[in-house]
């Protein structure tokens, strides 16, 4: 039926374009029609009036047109001014009953053959781009969907990890595609549609591959700016046929990624915003309107769903949202599993040790490290990758790649190890402080030196004891300087802003103080205000201006209590950090049981 209408189509082009052309030919012959007129010399034209043969002239300007007794026509050019100055011409002829006709001389032209022919083929070759541009034939406008066929998906749930809960969220769907009958047996349907809401990298996309891999269903696939084009209409022309190719099959899966682009919250009176809104229109009517759209399920992915328009979120569209979130430890440890099959590692590795290093850190980013602890290897010159590649792989990612040419002066390196130092004794000493993981004076991204702690487990929230911890140990930095070096550096900014933040937070958003109890507070110009904050006084933001300043004067104090009763412990570390530049877990603790 398709390639009976699509012949049906190119005959009534064929036609259209004959009858064009008939008419174009039909223009021409009538408008060149008894021009065929002979150019002959003046002097013919009296001679012929010498012997009396001339029966009519046509005077237009110097050209005169005359027929002769036999009917022949004949056209000459006089010479110039030759009428105009020779006052008896004309008479004379009239005594010789010539029949004399004067015309103005004729305007050029307003079109020639080649202007005829380049009108029409400026026509011809409009109405075939517009014909084009609403059938999507143009390669610059065609749809930019793709299919990958059942046989073709090779990604399954076995290739997801980290994502336990979006997993089972989306395995109905794949039972469904499998067993429509054991739904519709009992009056139940699958949902439309599936929003995968969640962080860059934490697996949509794969999560949507592997659905369409185990149902082992056609699966079309585009992103949200694939429908949103300058040319008005294309869009929506696109959504058409994207949902036009689905309903060939008995079952599929459209996957859209970044919906955002293209399902942005409708509003505002921008014209620049007509063709998205045009084609977000089409994908609501086609997902929830009067076409049967049984076994297609829509899936996309976004991480911006605060901005989508509420018509796409609604019961009958995307009925479910499922999220999927940065993984945990155990999450973690199995997707490095799933990265670390795809290299030779070292049987000593441990794959949890590594998870627990890496909090919050997204399926992307884990494999990411796998990938830079094998280049390390490589490097290296080893065939197998080890804990060390990826401790280095870690720190790279974490800290930015070594800055190898940057060259300290001997005072900036002293500096820079007291400073390390002093944030290490603290967070050791400390109860309610992460372990610690590594100490190290070599520049790495924008750091002249780091001190890392490894948390033990994901923390979801944080206990006052622990933030306040955590200023300490900011502040054990500026103290060492002060207490070793007697000087104050700007080594110490970052650390000073960071505490800062936290304190502020403690107060205006935790409601962490005693003086201001637990209410949200809103001060002017602070990077966390929101909307839904609260307007506070002039007086109320002194007094929590002062609360802040005691919160983080009072880690400031913890940490030099700490740093003078174990002066031996921060002097040692120093040394210890300016021979050998980098300590492990292992030698800050050794370190600091010595100089006890």
């Amino acid at each position: 039926m398709f390639a009976r209408k699509w012949s049906r189509r190119t005959l009534w082009i064929g036609a259209a374009s004959l009858v064009v052309l008939l008419i174009v030919a039909v223009v021409l012959l009538r408008s060149r029609a008894g021009v065929d007129v002979a150019q002959v010399p003046f002097s013919d034209l009296l001679r012929h009036l010498d012997r009396g043969a001339v029966t009519e002239i046509v005077v237009i300007g110097d050209t005169l047109e005359f027929k002769v007794m036999s009917g022949q026509a004949f056209r000459t050019v006089a010479p110039a001014n030759y009428v105009t100055a020779n006052a008896a011409f004309v008479p004379d002829l009239s005594k010789k009953n010539i029949r004399i006709d004067v015309r103005s001389a004729a305007e050029p032209a307003a079109y020639s053959y080649g202007a005829l022919v380049l009108g029409v083929g400026f026509i011809a070759v409009l109405g075939l781009t517009l014909y084009r541009v609403t059938t999507g034939r143009i390669p610059a406008l065609e749809s930019k969907t793709r299919e990958a066929d059942p046989s073709e998906s090779t990604v399954t749930f076995a290739d997801v990890a980290g994502v336990d809960e979006a997993k089972e969220e989306v395995k109905e769907i794949v039972d469904f595609l499998r067993e429509p009958e054991r739904f519709s047996a009992i009056g139940g349907r699958i949902p439309k549609g599936v929003l995968l809401v969640g962080p860059p990298g934490t697996g949509k996309t794969l999560l949507a591959k592997s659905i369409a891999g185990e149902a082992k269903v056609p699966f079309l696939f585009a992103s949200g700016s694939d429908f949103v084009e300058m040319y008005a209409g294309v869009g929506a022309s696109r959504i058409r046929k994207l949902f036009r190719d689905a309903r060939r099959h008995p079952s599929c899966i459209i996957f859209i990624d970044e919906l955002d682009a293209v399902g942005r919250s409708r509003g505002g009176n921008s014209l620049s915003h007509e063709e998205r809104e045009q084609t977000l229109n089409q994908l609501l009517v086609e997902m929830d309107g009067f076409a049967p759209n049984q076994g297609i399920v829509v899936i996309a992915a976004t991480n911006r769903a605060d901005i989508l328009d509420p018509a796409l979120l609604r019961p009958g569209r995307f009925d479910r949202q499922v999220t999927v979130g940065t993984p945990d430890v155990k999450g973690r440890e199995q997707i490095l599993h799933i990265h670390a099959k795809k290299v030779a590692l070292d049987a000593e590795v441990d794959l949890r040790q590594i998870a627990r290093g890496t909090p919050g850190f997204s399926g992307a980013e884990l494999a990411n490290l796998v990938n830079e602890a094998a280049l390390f290897a490589v490097r290296s010159g080893r065939q197998i990758v080890t804990d060390y590649d990826f401790d280095q792989a870690r720190d790279k990612v974490l800290m930015g790649a070594e800055r190898k040419s940057l060259t300290m002066s001997e005072h900036e390196r002293v500096t820079c190890a007291y400073h390390e130092s002093g944030h290490a004794v603290v967070a050791a000493l400390l109860p309610h402080a992460d372990p610690l993981h590594k100490v190290t004076i070599i520049p790495r991204g924008r750091a002249l030196g780091v001190t890392m702690q490894l948390p033990e487990g994901d923390r979801h929230t944080h206990t006052r004891e622990f933030l306040e911890a955590q200023i300490a140990i900011l502040m054990g930095g500026r103290i060492a300087e002060e207490l070793f070096l007697r000087q104050m550096t700007s080594g110490a900014g970052n650390d000073i802003e960071r505490a800062t933040e936290i304190a502020r937070r403690m107060v205006c958003e935790f409601g962490m103080s005693a003086a201001l109890g637990p209410l949200a507070y809103r001060t002017p110009g602070n990077p966390w205000e929101t909307d839904k904050g609260v307007g506070i006084s002039e007086a109320t933001a002194q007094r929590v201006d002062d609360e802040v300043r005691e919160v983080v004067m009072r880690g400031y104090e913890t940490a030099r209590q700490i740093i003078a009763k174990n002066r031996a412990a921060v002097r040692a570390m120093a040394e210890e950090l300016l021979v050998v530049e980098s300590l492990d877990a292992e030698g800050i603790r050794a370190v600091i049981a010595n100089a006890a």
